[in-house]
């Protein structure tokens, strides 16, 4: 089967069938309709190599994530797919489970695939990694830590906005002893959210008691954990924030164990709304984080710079808390 069957099938020159499988995005959509209606009839499928190596392009973007067991990052990953399939970009996924063996894997082999830019939505890049991919003229955009540079792109997420939102909710139920569960201390993200917290608490006149601080990684046995050790130290918090809704998620089952009933004994608030919070029992209070405008952000970023496009002047993604029933009005005296 060849391109100019389908173009007499769907009525279009070759260069329009091209288009409709390249970059959809420049064709009509009634007639990229029509071809693609004729492409399925005639079970064509283009010769990917054979494209690549004519045009110079691999029409291939990396995404690369820390932990795809979390499921912020698979559902970061369907956003950015489904945006780069609609501009003709097929995706090469790696996730680096926080290591940097692995994260070296992971760039050579996108490397050796020739991708035409890199999404880094990591919390931490090595440098030499990064000069990889720069050495080679390739595109990058970061969540938060990219360096300066010249073709490389940062999301920067206010992580501040929906905590203060969080503090200021929990203000409002009454509460004044406020914990907060981080994530591990090693990635910059975890401490920007650490950060944001104490000042908000600070902002608002609260003492800060380090008891109520803990520091966790992110997962639910580390949310159990560090929600044990706040709890052992008879520190009395009325309510907790949590850096994930898998930390919050950790939380709650601690909290249970305990003794301790939520939201009637200990607020929680997450962190990110991934979709498993509205399903917890009760349903997970937290701060939204949309992985979509994440993965549109960080895919039209690649864009601008692959079709020396204007960038966006900011680009920053907004957080906002989302009250569901793991928060209530604080009782006068701790429950412990």
């Amino acid at each position: 089967m060849k391109i100019q069957e389908v173009a007499r099938r769907a009525r279009v020159s070759t260069a329009t069938v091209s288009r409709t499988i390249n970059n959809p995005s420049l064709v009509d959509p009634k007639t990229a309709k029509r071809v693609w209606k004729a492409i399925e009839e005639l079970r064509y499928y283009p010769n990917t190599q054979a494209r690549s190596l004519v045009s110079g392009r691999s029409r291939i973007l990396g995404l690369i994530v820390s932990d795809i067991t979390n499921p912020f990052f698979p559902e970061l990953i369907k956003g950015f797919e489904d945006v780069a399939i609609q501009h003709g970009y097929e995706i090469l996924i790696s996730s680096t489970n926080y290591d940097s063996a692995r994260m070296a894997i992971c760039v050579r082999r996108m490397l050796e695939r020739k991708v035409e830019g890199v999404a880094i939505m990591t919390s931490e890049m090595d440098k030499h990694l990064v000069d990889q991919f720069a050495n080679r003229n390739v595109p990058m955009v970061f969540l938060d830590v990219g360096p300066m540079g010249d073709r490389i792109s940062n999301i920067l997420v206010d992580y501040a906005m929906g905590i203060n939102e969080a503090v200021k909710h929990l203000l409002s139920l009454g509460h004044r002893r406020i914990g907060f569960i981080s994530g591990p201390l090693g990635l910059k993200s975890a401490r920007i959210r650490r950060i944001a917290f104490l000042r908000s608490l600070g902002h608002h006149g609260l003492d800060r008691d380090a008891r109520l601080v803990e520091a966790g990684d992110h997962t639910v046995d580390g949310g159990l954990n560090a929600m044990a050790r706040m709890l052992d130290s008879k520190c009395a918090p009325t309510a907790v924030l949590a850096s994930n809704d898998l930390t919050a998620i950790g939380m709650m089952r601690a909290v249970r164990r305990s003794g301790l009933v939520v939201p009637q004994d200990i607020s929680i608030v997450g962190f990110d709304d991934i979709r498993l919070a509205e399903f917890t029992e009760p349903p997970l209070t937290t701060v939204r984080l949309s992985r979509r405008e994440l993965a549109e952000r960080a895919f039209h970023a690649l864009l601008a710079d692959l079709d020396s496009q204007p960038r966006r002047p900011e680009n920053k993604v907004e957080t906002h808390l989302v009250v569901r029933e793991t928060t209530c009005p604080a009782r006068r005296e701790s429950a412990l």
